[in-house]
């Protein structure tokens, strides 16, 4: 063999990298070894072979076998392909594949070979289960579960998201602009929030519908009147509004024609407050609880009255609630309402409940909770709703009787709900703080005096005693009802009865015809009450369990004789009472 000299020497081939690809050619979908594609050329760029039948799969690439005058295939648009028509995703642990180099790639470099993976429809299904930031880290998994995650964001329309004190605005905003066709958004305030964070929803989020911000413990809500109404007069398609916190309000005029509900609470001092929603019919406004609160609610409650005339459903907490204010709702003619909550008004009376009763005849809900009504405050109520009133509320009301909620209980048929917690109680702290006022204590004879009264009244305790029939009653509430030491309650429907603090309640004066009875709060009462009611809703004593056989009188009527177990026959109703009353459960300390 002849060697030829060495001549000079040639520049170093540079040898190109190994790149990875499709066993398949990406523009005509045959084998890619020993392949020329027809369709490399420009005039045959129109013939489009038919595709191989098997699925398009990520794989190694030889690259050497190919000729070079081949293009170099675009992986990425392929890659892009593969993934949005197949979305291959494999759920074990990532696939490690080596190459000539010893390099490793993870399941994002290499492939799967399409057994076992999971179509896009699927992986997007069991996404859209996790939180916003367990969907975030899900991103870095792989190119598969990207492209999934970027569809859960965009088809996303409902969002609750709870803000921490370290995400702040930045968080907040890289997840809104991930789904821009969001259309409910609840926010969970962990830190102070302020017209920043509603710059954002408005930007990120044009088909905003409905817009929610829950305050946390110690956090201020620094929004005020002006700019809230400013993002709602942005937002054309807003319908539900709920805001917490709202101690910086100040004014507020609020005008919209797409808003038909609207929460705000913790206000405090509104110098003015101006509602033009003629579309609203739910409106809840919950005033803080301080003496020195400044509002007029008399002017507020006559603009609502002219601004909203579609209300169907007014909520109102304040101290400060008294007949005036009712007056100003009233004489607006709401002919539409069928839910009226007027809560911790102590200021409000008979006259109150007279106006309510001649404006409006159709409710379903009324609450009075805190109000100073007497019974015929409720005949009133019974006469003029016995057809339509369902859920009638009246917790903290000392001037009511057990007489009035069994009144009630009578002419009102369609009753569902009846809360009248604290109501019925023991009047013997008022009447010794009313002694008190009357005999001082700085005299010998004034002492003398007040211990007698005092005696006198513990020995002349009056309790009162409650009896209720009813066929649709579902909740009855009597927490707090110190005043009861009788009970009664036939009600077949009633599944939730609270008791709490039902100190003075006999165990000897309770009985519940109750087969549907779920639930039982009897925290805060006497043990032998809490036995007493768990021996009638659980049959746990011997009494309820006893194996005794059943007497049946004999056909000319002479005498009784026992039934065997064999004859006697159940049937199906009290086969289904029997399972129910171990289905109850009694709540207690």
């Amino acid at each position: 063999m002849i060697h030829h000299p060495p001549t000079a020497a040639a520049p170093a081939r540079v040898v190109a990298p190994k790149k990875r690809g499709s066993y398949n050619c990406g523009r005509c979908g045959l084998p890619k070894k020993g392949h020329v594609c027809p369709s490399a050329d420009g005039g045959s760029a129109s013939l489009h072979l038919p595709r191989s039948g098997n699925r398009l799969r990520r794989a190694l690439s030889f690259d050497e076998d190919r000729p070079s005058s081949s293009p170099a295939p675009a992986l990425e648009d392929e890659d892009e392909r593969v993934i949005e028509a197949a979305a291959l995703v494999t759920m074990g642990e990532p696939e490690v594949v080596v190459e000539e180099g010893g390099e490793e790639e993870d399941d994002e470099e290499a492939g799967w070979d399409g057994e076992g993976s999971l179509p896009s429809s699927c992986m997007v299904e069991i996404l859209r289960r996790l939180s916003p930031k367990e969907l975030m880290r899900a991103v870095a998994v792989c190119r598969g579960w990207r492209e999934c995650v970027r569809k859960v964001w965009r088809s996303a329309e409902e969002l609750r998201l709870r803000v921490s004190p370290q995400s702040q605005i930045g968080f907040v905003g890289s997840v809104l602009h991930k789904c821009a066709g969001l259309t409910r958004l609840t926010l969970t305030m962990e830190s102070d929030i302020d017209a920043t964070m509603l710059a954002c929803v408005a930007f990120s989020l044009p088909n905003l519908e409905a817009f929610e911000i829950n305050m946390a413990e110690n956090v201020v809500n620094r929004i005020t009147g002006d700019e809230l109404g400013r993002f709602v007069a942005e937002k054309r398609c807003l319908s539900t509004l709920k805001v917490e916190g709202c101690t910086n309000i100040g004014f507020l005029s609020i005008s919209s024609s797409s808003l038909s509900s609207l929460w705000l609470s913790n206000l405090y001092c509104i110098s003015k407050m101006v509602f033009k929603c003629p579309n609203l019919r739910e409106l809840s406004l919950d005033f803080t609880r301080q003496e020195n609160d400044s509002t007029d609610l008399i002017t507020m409650m006559e603009c609502l009255g002219r601004t909203c005339p579609r209300l169907r459903n007014i909520h109102v907490a304040s101290i400060h609630l008294s007949n005036e204010a009712v007056l100003s709702l009233t004489s607006a003619n709401l002919r539409d309402l069928r839910m009226l909550s007027l809560v911790l008004g102590s200021r409000i009376t008979d006259a109150a409940v007279t106006a309510i009763v001649s404006c409006c005849t159709s409710l379903e809900l009324l609450d009075l909770s805190g109000s100073s009504i007497t019974d015929s405050g409720i005949r009133m109520i019974c006469n003029v709703f016995p057809e339509t009133l369902s859920r009638l509320l009246l917790a903290l009301c000392p001037n009511i009787t057990s007489n009035g909620v069994q009144f009630a209980a009578v002419q009102l048929p369609l009753l569902q709900l009846i809360d009248c917690g604290m109501s019925i109680c023991d009047t013997d702290y008022q009447n010794e703080s009313a002694e008190e006022n009357v005999y001082p204590n700085n005299e010998r004879s004034g002492e003398y005096t007040k211990c007698q009264k005092s005696s006198t009244m513990k020995s002349q305790k009056i309790y009162q005693k409650l009896i209720i029939k009813h066929g649709t009653l579902r909740k009855l509430s009597l927490w707090g009802c110190s005043g009861l030491d009788t009970l009664y309650l036939n009600c077949p429907e009633l599944n939730d009865l609270n008791l709490n603090s039902c100190t003075n309640l006999h165990p000897e004066r309770l009985l519940l015809q109750c087969p549907n009875l779920k639930n039982v709060h009897a925290s805060g009462c006497q043990d032998m009450l809490i036995g007493a009611i768990r021996n009638q809703v659980l049959n746990e004593f011997a009494a309820a369990v006893k194996d005794h056989l059943p007497c049946k009188r004999l056909a000319d009527g002479s005498k009784r004789v026992q039934v065997p177990h064999f004859v006697q026959q159940l049937s199906d109703d009290e086969k289904q009472k029997r399972r129910r009353m171990t289905q109850c459960i009694v709540h207690h300390d």
